[in-house]
């Protein structure tokens, strides 16, 4: 992932809430949606098996909140910090689904470390990456990458965590045109990877990155998709495979999903009755 040097990032889409459980203060509304990228199934099963072994996690360490406004102002800082590169992003996305769909609403992404309070409730890193249609905010703690490296040495690189991102922001799009509560998950959910890879195939035209993704970029952020795919985790923990208790999908269902919006560049290639 390239960004352009000069491209001009708009920080006040990202918030920073640093590791005091800050976040939204009003009273609950909807529920957590997703969760569903690459990182969360796998944290999901971290927490579970050490909590078989009578372990924990370890407590979140405290950190203010960064000043992003001042940190975060063109591409080439996107292309040198974590954060920065979030709110390229985030601004990618949003620039592309503000131009493809008219009741498209700027939704802010809050980074925070340890918790979180969200208008579904409040929230840790064991949720995963996850939208609250109830503030609409997506929520992302950056640690998830850092476990996912540490402790499956899983190497998804910076698409993959963008991968997370686009996601998440399918679940936006689909609150807004009311598709959130279409029934099965599984269908919900291969949806929001479809419109990943929708914006993926559209990420150029936002005049945020200098160049398209690569194939190795998008492999390497297919292959993270694939490993945590609701057979795979299944097999992992309980070793055995009940597809009628799938949430997000099988490997080869979301890898599906995520190309036929790439291959397409379509959001009406990424129909409900089309995917699960």
């Amino acid at each position: 992932m390239d960004f352009r040097d000069q491209a001009d990032l708009d920080p006040s889409q990202v918030e920073d809430a640093g590791g005091s459980g800050g976040g939204f203060s009003g009273p609950p509304g909807g529920m957590i949606i997703g969760g569903g990228g690459i990182v969360s199934l796998i944290v999901f099963v971290l927490v579970m098996v050490l909590n078989n072994m009578g372990g924990g996690a370890e407590p979140a360490q405290q950190r203010p909140p960064s000043d992003l406004s001042q940190q975060c102002r063109t591409g080439k800082d996107a292309d040198q910090s974590e954060r920065c590169r979030v709110v390229g992003v985030v601004n990618s996305i949003q620039d592309y689904w503000k131009q493809e769909i008219s009741e498209y609403r700027v939704a802010k992404t809050v980074l925070y470390t340890g918790q979180v309070r969200t208008a579904c409730g409040s929230a840790d890193s064991s949720a995963g990456p996850f939208y609250c249609p109830g503030d609409r905010r997506v929520y992302l703690d950056l640690s998830f990458f850092d476990q996912l490296h540490r402790q499956f040495g899983a190497q998804g690189g910076p698409f993959a965590q963008a991968y997370v991102i686009a996601h998440e922001y399918g679940h936006h799009v689909q609150n807004l045109l009311g598709a959130l509560d279409a029934g099965s998950s599984v269908p919900v959910e291969l949806q929001a990877d479809c419109y990943a890879g929708v914006w993926a195939h559209n990420a150029t035209s936002t005049g945020f990155y200098a160049k398209p993704f690569t194939r190795t970029e998008i492999a390497q952020a297919l292959d993270a998709a694939a490993a945590v795919g609701d057979d795979r985790i299944q097999q992992r923990t309980m070793g055995r495979v009940d597809p009628e208790s799938f949430t997000h999908g099988s490997s080869a269902q979301r890898v599906e999903a995520f190309e036929r919006g790439y291959e397409n560049g379509s959001p009406g290639e990424c129909a409900l009755d089309d995917l699960g």
